[in-house]
């Protein structure tokens, strides 16, 4: 039986030396209807397209809206309009997938209400784009892909991507309602040289502070830091019980640090400019 409100969408993040681009096509159910929509954000603008439908398909993934296809092996982009000209190519290799589902077993709870999803921590693109008129040239540019269901966004939240020399980090905290009780929920991976640190409350993370733009959590001997330094935040619309009539602000590419530590001991320290960064929580 399928939920009366839900949504599934999906994150497609492209970074090159001095530009990013993100594609989130997705679709959302209420009572009444289904729709879809494509947003799309760059370094200084966002767009929010709507559609009628769209098409997936998970393992290997493969989303279609309108004449756009978003896959695991890359992008083609076909939109034209009154406020948006897009068009081009990328193609995506050497995925970087996680050892196993970021929701561990909450991904067999039921209710919850929104599950998260990984597909690629970091992956080369090549390729090209053009939109309004702007090019995207991908030379070995960086790619991660994520993706979202369930009836809506949590109400207060962090959500922060970045990819550095020699990896790539995700993380989010969250207020969670699970029945009639709430708690903190997180969800991470920190991905060094190939190795893989999962950070996430089912196995015992901790928030250690939430300040003003800045998360500071822990798990055992491990603390990971991330503070948002400069803001370059976009509109974009997000679920809420099925209707994609909430406003949320994503910097795509923004100017933020993040701090890895074991025993106290540092195993990365970095100021990045091409960061992205949600910061939900009042």
């Amino acid at each position: 039986m399928q939920k009366k409100e839900y949504f599934k969408g999906w994150y497609f993040k492209c970074s090159n030396e001095n530009k990013t681009i993100a594609f989130i096509p997705a679709f959302h159910r209420n009572l009444h209807q289904e729709t879809a929509s494509f947003q799309m954000i760059t370094d200084d603008t966002a767009f929010n397209i709507p559609f009628q439908s769209l098409q997936y398909q998970e393992n290997p993934l493969v989303v279609k809206i309108g004449e756009n296809v978003f896959s695991e092996n890359g992008i083609r982009l076909h939109i034209k309009n009154n406020k948006l000209s897009a068009n081009g190519v990328l193609r995506f290799s050497g995925l970087s997938p996680i050892q196993y589902d970021i929701m561990g077993p909450f991904k067999f709870v039921p209710f919850m209400q929104c599950r998260h999803s990984v597909y690629s921590m970091r992956h080369r693109i090549d390729g090209q784009l053009t939109v309004n008129g702007q090019q995207y040239v991908f030379n070995n540019g960086t790619g991660y892909i994520e993706g979202d269901c369930g009836s809506s966004f949590p109400k207060e939240y962090i959500w922060t991507q970045c990819h550095f020399n020699n990896g790539s980090l995700m993380l989010s905290v969250a207020d969670i309602p699970l029945f009639e009780f709430h708690f903190t929920g997180i969800i991470g991976v920190v991905l060094i040289n190939g190795k893989e640190h999962r950070i996430a409350t089912y196995l015992g993370a901790k928030v250690k502070h939430i300040g003003k733009y800045s998360v500071t959590v822990k798990q055992g001997d491990y603390q990971l830091t991330a503070k948002l330094l400069k803001k370059n935040s976009q509109p974009l619309s997000a679920p809420n019980h099925g209707l994609m009539n909430r406003t949320i602000h994503e910097s795509a590419s923004c100017k933020a640090c993040y701090q890895f530590l074991y025993k106290d001991k540092v195993l990365f320290e970095f100021n990045s400019d091409r960061a992205s960064f949600e910061f939900e929580y009042k």
